[in-house]
């Protein structure tokens, strides 16, 4: 068994991370996400909303053992039993397969530390190929595909793709398929 690279560390989006939070979300181009150039003040905004911490969403910073911290993670809909959440890699840090390891060192924080969660979920962009392409390398299925549904800031809205990993798949390492037209 490796060890992973990737450490997830909690952070504290009201106090000592604050600063480096806003600064990591607005210094980089997030072009997949719904607000791909956030403003200071939309960060500061979204703070005090407790979207990066509350009763339903959690943050952490993703460290690497080698580079530093690469990137923000935010698991989201904790309330549910199904949550979903939003990664972000800085950008001098995109293309280099990161993606997966963050998905997979989540996937295993989820699972061993929610035991009331069954799934784990994400959804993309229908043109963010290489997130789609993650998902799959890290055992999750794709479940749906919304036409339209993802808002494109000055621009027609595209598909929005969405993949889930159940709890059972991940300990037995496989991928429990279904049939996509069970209609016909």
């Amino acid at each position: 068994m490796t060890t992973s690279p990737i450490t997830l560390t909690r952070l504290d989006p009201t106090g000592a991370d604050r600063g480096a939070l806003v600064e990591f979300m607005t210094g980089s181009v997030f072009p997949f996400h719904m607000v791909p150039r956030p403003t200071p003040a939309q960060v500061e905004g979204w703070i005090g909303e407790g979207a990066y911490r509350d009763e339903d969403n959690d943050s952490f910073w993703v460290e690497h053992a080698e580079l530093g911290r690469v990137g923000f993670f935010r698991l989201e809909d904790l309330t549910d039993d199904a949550p979903v959440f939003d990664l972000r890699l800085g950008e001098g840090f995109r293309g280099r397969g990161l993606a997966a390891e963050v998905l997979r060192a989540a996937t295993e924080l989820v699972f061993t530390t929610m035991p009331q969660v069954n799934r784990f979920e994400g959804q993309t962009r229908e043109d963010n190929l290489a997130m789609r392409r993650t998902f799959l390398r890290c055992g999750f299925l794709k479940e749906a595909h919304y036409r339209e549904g993802w808002p494109v800031e000055g621009g027609e809205p595209v598909a929005s793709v969405a993949y889930g990993i159940l709890r059972r798949d991940w300990q037995s390492g496989t991928v429990t398929p279904f049939v996509w037209e069970d209609l016909a």
